[in-house]
């Protein structure tokens, strides 16, 4: 019941008006011919374009930012007597049981409404974080292309497989990088009307496949009992 709705972790979280950047480290050290490890995430997080776009956003899309932080403020002072009075009937012990499940029930229903109204305020912001990201992720092949073949790398390896590395001696993150702050400078942070992300793009396509093949399964499903008929 103590999870009501904060406006920093609205902004935090939703707005995305503070991004943690992975660092890229570049220590010196003996590298294997051959090998290098690169943190693919912190190169995009870190990327120009990337970078430049979360602080246009705030410019582009102020008026979302603003109404969803007044919506959030207002969402806070709602729940919290309602949270405050929950917790002293809890803690005073004279409430029935039932009455303090009534009472976190409207609490969470509020929460759950409140969320969801945040993240329809939010949506153009939040598509419009996926769409920089998308560029940025179809210039990171070939910038960790470009990246392997200027230091003679045949094997990248991701930090995640990797138990420990001497001094960070394999890292290639800069590389990368550079690769690819040259391929994108700078991305657009506001995307085309309809757009959706990769991932609903690629739900729908399933989808449309899923139904235009279902219409040719049925008549093969008619014509096969028909044939038993016989």
């Amino acid at each position: 019941m103590n999870h009501i709705l904060k406006t920093a972790a609205v902004a935090s979280l939703m707005l995305g008006t503070v991004v943690a950047q992975p660092v890229l480290a570049q220590d010196s050290g003996v590298v294997v011919p051959g090998l290098a490890v690169a943190n693919l995430d912190a190169v995009i997080a870190n990327s120009n374009a990337f970078k430049t776009a979360e602080t246009q956003r705030q410019t582009t899309y102020k008026a979302q930012i603003d109404q969803a932080t007044s919506r959030g403020n207002a969402l806070n002072a709602q729940l919290k007597p309602l949270a405050d009075k929950f917790n002293a009937d809890r803690q005073g012990g004279k409430a029935t049981q039932a009455s303090l499940e009534q009472q976190a029930a409207t609490i969470q229903q509020l929460q759950e409404s409140g969320q969801g109204e945040l993240q329809r305020i939010l949506q153009p912001v939040a598509l419009s974080r996926a769409y920089v990201t998308e560029q940025v992720e179809d210039k990171l092949d070939q910038a960790v292309k470009n990246a392997m073949a200027k230091k003679k790398v045949s094997l990248l390896l991701n930090p995640q497989a990797i138990v420990a590395v001497n001094n960070n001696a394999y890292n290639l993150n800069q590389d990368v990088l550079n690769e690819l702050n040259t391929l994108l400078p700078s991305a657009q942070i506001v995307p085309p009307a309809g757009w959706l992300p990769r991932e609903a793009r690629q739900q729908q396509a399933q989808q449309g496949q899923a139904a235009a093949a279902a219409p040719a399964a049925a008549p093969a499903a008619t014509s096969g009992k028909k044939q038993t008929g016989r």
